[in-house]
């Protein structure tokens, strides 16, 4: 047996490529795998996630889904490196979790002459309509009511149906879940196969820098995916035998939407009634997994890092400066980088990897 998927809580094994929950107690699935990462294995002439397609043995060659995702440019700038995600081709790293999920699941939906849905009125949503499209499988995305701005126009363009929800985000999620014939729930913040996809991104950044890890990886934290998906490609090349060590992953987080760091630091925390940071991508105040990103961060030997607003907008703008036209949820993580120098937490002399995860097309703002 090449990978099993479990329950994360209970243990139980699910069967079900399908299934985003626990048959057993409802709790959080997650892919659990039974083999080593070769580097002898890897693809070399295909520049996508699937470079590292015998690293996802659930998925058919013959029914990979693609858009050309993955492989996106590590930009040295000193002792500091910017992992360029916001170059995928829908503009965010959620383009790793889809491909893979899409891939693993668009013929079993079509065979049972079904549709997907999807909560989302952001990247995620996005970008699973494009790979919908791509696999010609009808995508329904559930969405706040109040939902606009270029990331709702491009769920739309990609042809997804559109279903507008009144009330907060959980109760639009709670929409997505309704059991309704032919319907597959396939979340990208609760399907273990979404999060599976993001491992690509840890192998990325190793072999890009010839096996030598960072000694820091710094990137936004919102719903949990990136954060876990990276600490389990890593923690795969550690158990491989590939790496020696993993490197410090910091979880980095509005102070509007920091349940992540409050738990982590075991502090108490308030959530907002209405976020309003300019990093609107982040707005999971409630993380249905913040109970495994505390575990798995904890497990990881990582750290979590709150920014303020300010901090966050001279980030943004800096790091437009140097060439990187990023969402302001992006500029996040390198509000933290910088905040752990001024605070002498960090060094500069460490090799440091900063992972930038959406587009500047998709913000809101506006130039002065």
């Amino acid at each position: 047996m090449e990978y099993e998927i479990k329950c994360s809580v209970c243990g139980q094994s699910s069967p079900s490529l399908l299934a985003f929950k626990c048959p057993s107690c409802g709790q959080p699935l997650a892919v659990q795998l039974y083999f080593d990462f070769e580097v002898g294995k890897i693809r070399r002439r295909d520049y996508t996630v699937w470079r590292y397609a015998n690293f996802f043995p659930y998925v058919k060659e013959k029914e990979i889904i693609t858009l050309g995702e993955g492989w996106t440019p590590l930009i040295d700038s000193g002792n500091v490196h910017f992992k360029l995600e916001n170059l995928n081709p829908t503009g965010s790293f959620k383009d790793r979790g889809s491909t893979v999920l899409i891939s693993t699941l668009h013929k079993l939906v079509k065979n049972a002459e079904g549709y997907i849905s999807e909560d989302s009125s952001g990247n995620a949503g996005a970008s699973i309509a494009a790979y919908a499209a791509r696999a010609g499988l009808k995508a329904k995305i559930y969405v706040p009511e109040n939902v606009s701005g270029p990331k709702f126009n491009q769920i739309q363009f990609y042809g997804a149906e559109i279903v507008k929800v009144s009330g907060g985000r959980s109760k639009v999620a709670e929409e997505a879940q309704k059991t309704e014939k032919g319907k597959f729930y396939v979340g990208h913040i609760l399907h273990p196969l979404f999060r599976d996809g993001i491992r690509s991104l840890a192998y990325e950044i190793a072999e890009q820098l010839d096996w030598h890890v960072p000694e820091h990886v710094y990137l936004p934290v919102s719903a949990g995916t990136l954060l876990s998906g990276v600490i389990y490609g890593f923690k795969h090349l550690v158990e491989s035998n590939v790496i020696e060590d993993m490197p410090e992953i910091v979880a980095c987080q509005t102070r509007q939407v920091s349940p992540l760091y409050h738990s982590f630091k075991n502090l108490s925390y308030t959530p907002p009634e209405r976020v309003t940071s300019i990093a609107d991508a982040l707005v999971s105040v409630n993380p249905p997994l913040l109970n495994l990103m505390v575990e798995h961060l904890r497990e990881a030997n990582g750290d979590a890092v709150m920014v303020e607003e300010d901090e966050i907008f001279n980030a943004f703008i800096e790091l437009a400066r140097k060439g990187f036209f990023v969402e302001p949820s992006s500029a996040v993580a390198y509000a933290a980088y910088k905040k752990q120098l001024k605070n002498k937490e960090a060094s500069k002399d460490d090799k440091t990897v900063i992972i930038l995860t959406g587009t500047g097309l998709k913000t809101m703002l506006k130039p002065n």
